[in-house]
């Protein structure tokens, strides 16, 4: 197991759709450690394979001794609403308040290639959408206003320039 470099806005990769994960190999298994160990290494919640450089859909989420493994994720079910705030590992020192769903229900393949039904509410399914989100190329800052978008992508641009 390793700790990888934590990938940061604006680096492409982050705007990029993920591929979706063929067959559980070992070297699936190999990121799935790496991203538990890089993701409890710099006290997050959740984590996504584009986070650390790779572009397949697989993400790790854990909060209060759940832990799940998503590999190709789809989401079935999403209701309710709920307003918290949000930060991210690829968008280090900024936190928001963002509006998502209150539950959802998700069908996933876990670290064994057997598919799981994970239905979550709260924290846990605000980490797992936000995951699933940058799968689809999409930070927690794009569900912000236009206006505090806009400052905080320039705040990291200048922020990568230094």
């Amino acid at each position: 197991m390793a700790v990888r470099t934590i990938v940061e806005y604006p680096d492409p990769i982050l705007l990029k759709n993920a591929e979706p994960v063929n067959g559980v190999d070992t070297d699936v298994k190999v990121l799935i450690e790496d991203m538990w160990e890089t993701m409890y290494a710099n006290q997050g919640a959740g984590l996504a394979a584009p986070q650390v450089g790779v572009g397949l859909q697989v993400a790790v989420v854990a909060h209060e001794g759940r832990r799940y493994t998503m590999i190709n994720p789809e989401v079935i079910l999403s209701e309710g609403e709920e307003r918290m705030e949000e930060g991210c590992l690829s968008v280090p020192g900024v936190f928001q308040a963002v509006t998502r769903p209150s539950r959802v229900v998700v069908e996933a393949l876990d670290e064994n290639g057997i598919k799981r039904t994970i239905d979550e509410t709260g924290f846990l399914a605000r980490a797992i959408l936000h995951e699933i989100d940058h799968f689809k190329g999409v930070l927690f800052i794009d569900h912000l206003s236009p206006l505090k978008r806009k400052l905080i992508k320039k705040k990291m641009e200048r922020r990568e320039q230094a």
